[in-house]
């Protein structure tokens, strides 16, 4: 007889979703712990093997980043990455090559960026993005102002082609 160990996430992350087996957490658009990055439960779509790839590597760049090798030893003892200080960023996926994100403290502006596929050059009062791969989502999310992405962030994905297919 197998005995499962305690769940501390509750009903907030799925224990048994495939992508919490790569470290990365499956919840709603308003978690309630403070993860690094989530997927969005909601999306309309999941992501692919090579997308869940990048999805781990987009947490793994903030670990190495933010935390010192004894914290980020600390969180690889935990089943998912948790951390007070995070503004928890939240993935969804609309469709093939349609990815969007939030992020957990936001309370003004669209709710997703890009916003969603129906509200996308409708009647409403704001620049709308094209659809984005999930490759320019996360340059979006590592850019400051309107500028390249963080030379951190370019030097993360050039060193992991296998992940992310040479795009830097």
């Amino acid at each position: 007889m197998t005995t499962k160990t305690a769940w501390p996430f509750g009903a907030d992350a799925d224990r048994d979703d495939p992508l919490t087996a790569l470290r990365i957490p499956v919840t709603g658009t308003h978690p309630q712990w403070r993860y690094i990055a989530t997927f969005d439960r909601d999306s309309e779509a999941r992501p692919t093997d090579a997308e869940a790839a990048m999805l781990a590597s987009f947490i793994d760049e903030y670990k190495t980043h933010w935390f010192n090798e004894h914290y980020q030893q600390k969180l690889a003892e935990r089943t998912l990455d948790v951390d007070g200080g995070c503004n928890t960023t939240i993935f969804h996926k609309w469709g093939d090559g349609d990815w969007s994100y939030r992020r957990g403290s936001w309370q003004y502006g669209p709710f997703w960026v890009p916003v969603s596929p129906r509200l996308r050059n409708g009647d409403l009062d704001h620049k709308s993005l094209p659809p984005h791969t999930l490759a320019q989502t996360m340059d979006r999310i590592r850019t400051i102002a309107d500028d390249k992405p963080m030379k951190r962030w370019i030097d993360w994905k050039a060193a992991r082609t296998e992940v992310f297919g040479g795009e830097a």
